[in-house]
């Protein structure tokens, strides 16, 4: 991994994603996971302190970015929580089937390529009765801001470490044999249009 990727690049997405408007929404979804946890694109571990402690057995940190695992350490160091790494990428979950309570997803979705085949591996080792938590931005609903999202996308995913502006998020779920129980959509302050659609809530194996 080049130097870009493993040293600017973490900065840089930790700097963008605990944004104060984006740790709101955190706030709104990560204490609602229960049980063991499957927490996809852990990153610098932003979301640990967020969850509710006496609700969680244990927590695998899927993180594929040697960047991002190491700018972890300050987060880990200041949790009580069972932390283990995945060094693996979201289409390859190493886990058994139905083996963990709550799936959780904070901006991820937008950058992994192949997204399908990564929520269907999330659907495969989530439990009956399990949730899958996400906070993700995507496309916007107005014609002019999509068209773009849809311009930049190409660029942009190349700088941001593979970073789509227009992913349908709802649609992509739902796709995959989720069922989405709860939605929220709105734009954040201090965020780009292109970049700040967000897509928060719940779902369910159908």
């Amino acid at each position: 991994m080049g130097f870009y990727e493993n040293k600017i690049l973490p900065f840089v997405i930790d700097k963008a994603c605990s944004m104060a408007p984006i740790m709101a929404l955190r706030e709104k979804i990560v204490p609602l996971a229960r049980g063991v946890v499957l927490e996809v694109g852990m990153g610098s571990g932003i979301n640990l302190a967020l969850y509710q402690a006496d609700n969680i057995d244990f927590i695998w940190g899927l993180e594929p970015s040697e960047g991002m695992r190491k700018k972890a350490r300050a987060n880990l160091k200041n949790t009580n929580l069972k932390v283990k790494w995945l060094n693996l990428n979201g289409e390859d979950i190493s886990l058994d089937d139905n083996s963990v309570d709550t799936v959780l997803l904070t901006y991820t979705l937008c950058t992994i390529p192949d997204w399908q085949q990564a929520l269907q591996q999330m659907r495969r080792v989530l439990k009956p009765g399990g949730k899958l938590l996400f906070c993700e931005h995507g496309l916007a609903p107005e014609r002019n801001i999509q068209n773009w999202q849809n311009r930049i996308t190409p660029v942009w995913k190349k700088l941001a470490g593979g970073c789509h502006l227009n992913r349908r998020i709802p649609e992509l779920i739902t796709s995959c044999g989720f069922k989405i129980e709860s939605l929220e959509q709105c734009y954040v302050d201090d965020a780009p249009r292109i970049a700040g659609y967000m897509y928060y809530g719940t779902a369910v194996k159908n």
